[in-house]
């Protein structure tokens, strides 16, 4: 069958006359009549029914239409694929990140490399810090973003940077205006933390079993900002991610992230990819640019408060 004359036949059938068509399309009202009556003659029956100046479709025309729909929507995106195959500049980065990281890493890694490839398009997905690699898996994402170091042979891990962590405490808290501290200092503290799935509340959990003693979690969120937000209320202290230059976090809140002095709080932040796929060019330029921007290191700085 002829694409045009089901395309036409799809929008003749949402409600578009023939004229419309024909200006849309740029063919003559009565090549897109013809092409109509080609598509009747070839399924057998009528499809449309003219009703005063419209066309309105019969109850073959409106089965058929369903099935033209779908047909047409994978051919756009078989086509849309195979642009990008050939048109990298165009394509679409599908992008799975933390949300943690959603306000200072990834806005850096995309707006830089937009700045080389401004026809690029993303997918933006987020997903929580969970302790297994969650969206690889999937078809629809090309590349994550993760503190998460998978252990399935076929993703791909690569480190981009290694983020510090500090304990957060109210600007008033006796510790406010300390530079740093050991975590044995607050082993009678209170603690706000993320939910027991998280892989930074793992991390936490260690640290201070390595310090010496079990926090005592008095308060659980699902999020960073609503950790901040507890700690500025003075619950609570956290351990908690340094802050970043540009980051929205990084001039709000009445809190004070003093530096933990034990080896072991930071985390590592890698790029993930699935090796059972190839990645499509416009996804390979993207994890080329996180990379190499990496690797020249001109992610952003600690924050001097953070």
């Amino acid at each position: 069958m002829d694409t045009d004359a089901l395309r036409w036949f799809q929008q003749v059938a949402d409600g578009v006359t023939v004229t419309e068509v024909s200006e849309l399309e740029r063919v003559t009202q009565s090549g897109v009549s013809r092409a109509l009556a080609r598509l009747e003659a070839e399924v057998g029956t009528p499809l449309l029914r003219r009703s005063g100046r419209t066309l309105r479709m019969t109850r073959a025309g409106s089965e058929l239409k369903r099935h033209v729909d779908a047909m047409l929507h994978q051919l756009d995106d078989g086509l849309a694929a195979v642009n990008q195959l050939i048109e990298p500049e165009t394509g679409t980065v599908a992008l799975a990140f933390e949300l943690s990281l959603g306000t200072w890493l990834v806005p850096d890694l995309v707006s830089s490399f937009r700045a080389e490839h401004p026809h690029v398009q993303f997918e933006l997905k987020q997903v929580r810090d969970e302790r297994v690699t969650s969206l690889l898996g999937r078809a629809e994402v090309d590349l994550q973003i993760s503190t998460v170091r998978p252990t399935d042979p076929a993703i791909q891990w690569r480190q981009l940077t290694v983020e510090p962590l500090r304990l957060a405490v109210a600007s008033g808290h006796p510790l406010a205006r300390r530079a740093q501290i050991h975590l044995a200092e607050v082993s009678s503290e209170e603690f706000v933390m993320l939910r027991p799935t998280s892989l930074l509340r793992q991390r936490c959990e260690d640290l201070c079993e390595a310090a010496g003693f079990l926090p005592a979690v008095r308060f659980e969120g699902d999020d960073l900002p609503t950790l901040r937000g507890f700690v500025a209320a003075g619950l609570g202290v956290a351990i908690v991610p340094a802050l970043r230059e540009g980051s929205p976090d990084a001039v709000t809140g009445p809190l004070r992230y003093v530096k933990i002095a034990d080896p072991l709080a930071l985390r590592g932040i890698g790029l993930t990819w699935s090796t059972e796929r190839p990645l499509l060019p416009a996804a390979e330029l993207f994890r080329v640019h996180a990379i190499d921007r990496a690797a020249a290191r001109v992610l952003p700085a600690i924050a001097k408060r953070g």
